[in-house]
Protein backbone atom coordinates (compact mmCIF):
# COMPACT_ATOMS: atom_id res chain seq x y z
CA UNK A 1 0.00 0.00 0.00
CA UNK A 2 1.15 3.10 -0.59
CA UNK A 3 0.79 6.16 1.49
CA UNK A 4 2.44 10.04 1.85
CA UNK A 5 3.99 10.79 4.57
CA UNK A 6 4.99 14.50 5.74
CA UNK A 7 8.65 14.35 6.87
CA UNK A 8 10.32 17.37 7.69
CA UNK A 9 13.59 17.98 6.23
CA UNK A 10 16.03 17.50 9.15
CA UNK A 11 14.73 14.11 9.96
CA UNK A 12 14.28 13.47 6.14
CA UNK A 13 18.27 14.07 6.02
CA UNK A 14 18.77 12.08 8.83
CA UNK A 15 17.31 9.07 7.48
CA UNK A 16 18.76 9.37 4.64
CA UNK A 17 22.17 9.33 6.35
CA UNK A 18 21.71 6.33 8.43
CA UNK A 19 20.09 3.84 5.15
CA UNK A 20 23.03 5.33 3.12
CA UNK A 21 25.46 4.34 6.10
CA UNK A 22 23.37 1.48 6.85
CA UNK A 23 23.77 0.51 3.30
CA UNK A 24 19.99 0.08 2.97
CA UNK A 25 17.19 1.80 1.11
CA UNK A 26 15.06 5.08 2.82
CA UNK A 27 11.94 2.66 2.45
CA UNK A 28 13.84 -0.36 3.84
CA UNK A 29 14.85 1.91 7.25
CA UNK A 30 11.53 3.68 7.61
CA UNK A 31 9.57 0.14 7.46
CA UNK A 32 11.67 -1.30 10.06
CA UNK A 33 12.04 1.40 12.36
CA UNK A 34 8.35 1.64 12.28
CA UNK A 35 7.40 -2.11 12.89
CA UNK A 36 10.53 -1.77 15.91
CA UNK A 37 8.50 1.29 17.26
CA UNK A 38 5.07 -0.76 17.14
CA UNK A 39 6.75 -3.76 18.64
CA UNK A 40 8.28 -1.52 21.23
CA UNK A 41 4.97 0.38 22.58
CA UNK A 42 3.13 -3.32 22.20
CA UNK A 43 5.78 -4.74 24.70
CA UNK A 44 5.77 -1.41 26.89
CA UNK A 45 1.54 -1.92 26.68
CA UNK A 46 1.88 -5.10 27.73
CA UNK A 47 4.11 -4.94 30.87
CA UNK A 48 2.87 -1.45 32.45
CA UNK A 49 -0.11 -1.69 35.13
CA UNK A 50 -3.46 0.15 33.92
CA UNK A 51 -3.08 3.21 35.17
CA UNK A 52 -5.57 3.86 38.05
CA UNK A 53 -7.25 7.03 38.78
CA UNK A 54 -5.94 9.51 41.06
CA UNK A 55 -9.15 10.18 42.45
CA UNK A 56 -10.95 8.51 45.62
CA UNK A 57 -13.52 5.96 45.03
CA UNK A 58 -15.85 5.20 47.87
CA UNK A 59 -17.44 1.60 47.71
CA UNK A 60 -20.02 0.26 49.62
CA UNK A 61 -18.59 -0.81 52.78
CA UNK A 62 -15.66 1.85 52.75
CA UNK A 63 -17.85 4.74 52.93
CA UNK A 64 -16.31 7.37 55.26
CA UNK A 65 -19.03 8.43 58.30
CA UNK A 66 -19.76 11.81 57.43
CA UNK A 67 -22.08 13.03 59.73
CA UNK A 68 -24.81 15.64 58.78
CA UNK A 69 -24.27 19.18 59.88
CA UNK A 70 -27.15 21.67 60.94
CA UNK A 71 -27.84 24.65 59.29
CA UNK A 72 -26.30 26.66 62.46
CA UNK A 73 -23.66 24.81 62.02
CA UNK A 74 -23.07 25.39 58.64
CA UNK A 75 -23.39 29.25 59.42
CA UNK A 76 -20.91 28.74 62.08
CA UNK A 77 -18.24 27.65 59.99
CA UNK A 78 -19.07 29.92 57.05
CA UNK A 79 -18.67 32.90 59.52
CA UNK A 80 -15.17 34.85 59.65
CA UNK A 81 -15.80 36.04 63.00
CA UNK A 82 -16.60 39.13 62.39
CA UNK A 83 -20.30 38.93 61.47
CA UNK A 84 -19.68 38.62 58.05
CA UNK A 85 -20.22 35.23 56.01
CA UNK A 86 -16.67 34.38 54.03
Amino acid sequence: MRTTLDIPDSLLRQLKSKAALEGTTLKALVLELVDHGLKARDVLAASTPPRRSRLPSLSAGHALAIEPLSNAALFELLDDGDGHEA
